[in-house]
């Protein structure tokens, strides 16, 4: 931590002494500059007089000399843009170079969702085990509790069940079939996936839900906000749903901006959802409107629910309990 925070120290040093140098040439340039345009002047003014030069002569290389300020400030300031550009770049290529962990599947028969299940499964991230022979039934029609402490594996089963990653051993299957042999297409259509942390975009509330279905019409989706308790918060806004919702949300309280998540899950409107601790930013009035919500929209849908608050879990069917990796 010491040599990290040594290395950031020389960063800030590196770049201060960088935007003095930039800032004392940029000061110098300007001062040539002006020299240099008052020179031609005087000079260009001189050649008139004297019958030298006519006046376009006169004026050309002035406006010429003029107009070289405009680059020459650009070329003192690319020191200072040059670095951030050049770092920039290079992370926009580390991402283009990374390989996905899971490729996306094609080719394969479609299926229709009728109850998934684990069957001793192990994860493990690095070294460390997070799932070990976990197993566990989601039938259909039913709200699935899974309860744990925080590092317990609960958020790493449902990005399993999504296939953002693939299980060490075991297998996660749909109607008996492993999502390693369904279309990637087709597992996201069955799944609906609210994650703790909901990203936002710079854009409208309203285009920042239709996300969850992008063919959605406007009343879909005030039906969606209302079911999570956040179309009358929309209503107060100045422009309602074409409110900007600013730079990852910024203008939004934690709270919001997972109702807004919600949304997205209700208007997706898939027979498979999964929700990771939809309501841990919520007070205990907009939770049981949620949950009730929720209760109703899980008639004939599979509904996996992950908290860690043993208030969520009494609107579930069923409830597992999962510590260290394993289901109790």
């Amino acid at each position: 931590m010491d040599g990290m925070n040594r290395k950031t120290q020389q960063l800030t040093e590196n770049q201060g002494r960088l935007n003095k140098l930039t800032s004392f040439n940029l000061a110098l340039a300007n001062t040539f500059i002006l020299v240099f345009d008052i020179a031609m002047l005087l000079l260009s003014a001189h050649l008139y007089s004297k019958g030298i030069s006519d006046f376009s002569g006169f004026i050309i290389p002035l406006i010429a000399l003029m107009s070289s300020y405009g680059p020459v400030s650009a070329l003192a300031n690319l020191g200072t843009t040059l670095q951030s550009t050049i770092a920039s770049g290079g992370r926009v290529l580390d991402i283009i170079e990374e390989t996905p962990e899971t490729e996306e599947i094609t080719g394969k028969q479609n299926v229709s969702f009728s109850g998934a299940d684990c069957v001793n499964v192990t994860f493990s991230y690095g070294g460390d085990v997070v799932l070990k022979d976990f197993s566990m039934k989601f039938p259909e029609n039913k709200i699935v509790g899974v309860i744990g402490k925080s590092g317990s594996g609960k958020s790493t089963l449902l990005k399993l069940l999504m296939r953002f990653w693939k299980t060490a051993n075991g297998t996660v299957n749909i109607l008996g079939t492993n999502i390693e042999n369904i279309n990637t297409a087709n597992l996201r259509d069955m799944e609906r996936y609210m994650t703790q942390e909901t990203q936002l975009f710079k854009d409208t509330i309203a285009n920042n839900i239709r996300i969850g279905r992008l063919d959605a019409t406007d009343d879909e989706v005030i039906a969606a906000c209302k079911k999570a308790s956040i179309h009358d918060f929309i209503m107060t806004l100045p422009n309602g749903y074409d409110t900007q919702v600013g730079e990852l949300g910024e203008t939004l309280s934690g709270g919001e901006r997972q109702r807004i998540g919600l949304a997205r899950a209700f208007l997706h409107d898939a027979p498979f959802m999964l929700l990771d601790e939809p309501t841990s930013n919520l007070d205990s009035l907009n939770e049981a409107v949620i949950l009730r919500s929720l209760k109703e929209e899980s008639a004939g849908k599979t509904v996996v629910l992950v908290s860690h608050k043993s208030s969520t879990m009494r609107i579930a069917d069923v409830t597992h309990s999962v510590e260290n990796g394993r289901v109790s």
